[in-house]
């Protein structure tokens, strides 16, 4: 860890429910931070472990239908901030970049059967998935990952224009319908939600899709009054749907967490080395003009950081 002379975590103010996971990434961040500027690109391809090196390629898993974060542009590639991001890192580690569509739910359990090196697809970086816990907190059984985090995402509400429910909190959405792609943590708060209605007698229903496209398109139907995604997302998605004349974000951001990179727990040496990558964006201002390019430069992070997430 740095001395006292250790930046400031982020470069933009984030909401209050960020600083909890800010400070909890703040330690992780200054030891990861810790090369000198001049010989970092250097260590970071030193560092890319002979499998990946010898192959020239990095295979990174990712569910593309999250726009701005990842999606298929107008000529069918990978587009969005993650796949900007993966490939200006796989040329600082000197390597191609070859991106695997998977459904999100399969994300973790195919990168642990070896599919792919890593997944990088907006994941949130939760005890849960590092450690394979069911929603009980038990173990499962299953391999956990490692991440690698690079952004800080809150979840945000988004609903028809004109917000005809009034919906600006959790509580208001009991006895509704509600819309979520399945395996994400906005699964989770809106699976928490369920219970926090049935106690006060008001019943949420609760559909649940493969992406968060489908989500959308039953909140646009009026089949659903709001649909959970984190905030880039939300705000993408308001700002480009129908001119900006179908959604609306509503009420304030909740759970602030950090998306990682997922990495097998075996393979510290390529864990380190996309810390060192990553880094080096970040210190050279690459990193900035991606994340200024998809306007979402206020969850920018200082360094990269090893399982921070809370």
């Amino acid at each position: 860890m740095r001395n006292l002379s250790c930046p400031p975590l982020f470069r933009r103010a984030l909401p209050a429910a960020a600083l909890t996971t800010a400070s909890a990434l703040l330690l992780t961040a200054c030891a990861a931070s810790n090369n000198s500027p001049t010989s970092s690109a250097d260590k970071a391809r030193a560092a890319v472990p002979k499998a990946q090196r010898a192959a020239g390629v990095l295979r990174i898993g990712s569910d593309l239908n999250y726009p701005p974060m990842e999606f298929r542009g107008a000529d069918g590639r990978p587009d969005g901030l993650d796949p900007d991001l993966a490939d200006a890192l796989g040329k600082v580690l000197g390597l191609r970049i070859e991106i695997v569509d998977t459904p999100f739910d399969k994300l973790i359990p195919d990168l642990n059967a070896g599919r792919f090196d890593v997944a990088m697809s907006a994941i949130s970086d939760t005890p849960k998935r590092r450690n394979a816990l069911g929603d009980d907190g038990i173990p499962t059984g299953a391999p956990g990952v490692d991440f690698v985090d690079y952004f800080i995402a809150g979840t945000s509400i988004i609903v028809r224009k004109g917000n005809p429910k009034g919906i600006r909190t959790l509580d208001d959405i009991c006895g509704q319908t509600v819309a979520v792609q399945r395996a994400t943590t906005q699964d989770e708060i809106v699976g928490r939600q369920v219970a926090a209605c049935a106690r006060q007698g008001k019943s949420l229903q609760v559909r649940r899709f493969d992406d968060d496209a489908q989500a959308l398109a039953e909140v646009a139907a009026g089949r659903a009054v709001a649909d959970f995604n984190d905030l880039p997302v939300a705000a993408y998605a308001a700002r480009t749907t129908d001119n900006g004349n179908r959604f609306e974000v509503t009420g304030t951001q909740s759970q602030s967490s950090p998306y990682g990179i997922a990495v097998n727990k075996s393979d510290t040496a390529l864990r380190d080395a996309l810390v060192k990558g990553l880094d080096q964006l970040m210190r050279g201002g690459e990193y900035d003009l991606i994340l200024a390019k998809w306007d979402v430069s206020a969850g920018a992070a200082q360094a990269a950081a090893i399982n921070g997430g809370l």
